[in-house]
């Protein structure tokens, strides 16, 4: 007879279990919020490498921030936006440690715009993280440089007009025309072969930080529940009528 209450599961059977790297602390992010999957990909990728040790993060400011309470390794607080800096200062003086960037797109692409670029520009050995919900998740929800045309937003209320707020930044087809960069790839994380696809790209950013490829970067389109008004149902509907359609998924540049 099998026991249900306390059931004895042998190694070779086990299909999945948490890694080690994500710490038990719950989760600040909103329901259906894409923030929670990328975390777990990212330990797991660390926890799959065996560099839980020498794997350095650094935080921005926004829905990222307090990544640092779920990804059990060493940390670094950066300034809104400044995130690639902070990260080029690390990594130059403990080369031998894998060192990334965890940034949104109001950081990476509004106030961060200028550290973005050159660090890409000068090939950084760093892997950035980009998630990029085409909003401020964490402020209230205004326009971010990655809004769509017609998006509404608390700042946009009826829509955002290219002709009075401007186009929205592809910002990460700009970074693949750098020389700075190896691989940049933009996916998502709304399916499970989504998912997958997503933790393929996140293992190839850090090996080719491992064999000193230059700069690699990560955007992963994700939904915002709360900041769009709506369910995590819909919002996942919503990103992949619209927020793919600008921002199409796939690998821009592979060196």
């Amino acid at each position: 007879m099998i026991d249900t209450v306390n059931p004895i599961i042998a190694p070779e059977n086990l299909i999945y279990a948490k890694s080690e790297v994500l710490l038990d602390n719950i989760m600040h992010y909103c329901p259906g919020c894409s923030h929670g999957v990328v975390n777990k990909l990212i330990a797991e990728v660390i926890e799959d490498m065996g560099i839980q040790q020498t794997t350095i993060g650094i935080a921005p400011v926004g829905c990222a921030v307090f990544a640092y309470n779920y990804l059990d390794i060493d940390w670094q607080e950066a300034s809104h936006g400044r995130a690639p800096a902070v990260a080029t200062g690390v990594k130059r003086l403990l080369p031998d440690t894998f060192v990334f960037s965890y940034q949104g797109d109001g950081d990476l692409a509004a106030i961060g715009t200028a550290e973005t670029i050159h660090a890409c520009n000068r090939g950084e050995n760093i892997v950035m993280v980009f998630v990029n919900n085409g909003i401020y998740g964490m402020t209230g929800g205004q326009m971010a440089p990655t809004t769509l045309p017609g998006m509404q937003s608390s700042t946009c209320p009826f829509g955002r007009e290219a002709s009075r707020d401007g186009h929205p930044l592809k910002i990460t087809e700009l970074l693949a025309q750098l020389p700075g960069t190896s691989y940049v790839t933009r996916q998502a994380v709304h399916t499970a072969a989504s998912v997958r696809k997503t933790k393929k790209a996140l293992r190839l950013a850090f090996e080719n930080q491992k064999l000193n490829k230059g700069t690699s970067v990560i955007e992963v389109v994700a939904t915002c529940s709360s900041g769009w008004k709506m369910t995590p149902v819909q919002a996942n509907k919503w990103m992949e009528e619209n927020m793919f359609a600008y921002y199409p998924l796939g690998d821009m540049k592979n060196e």
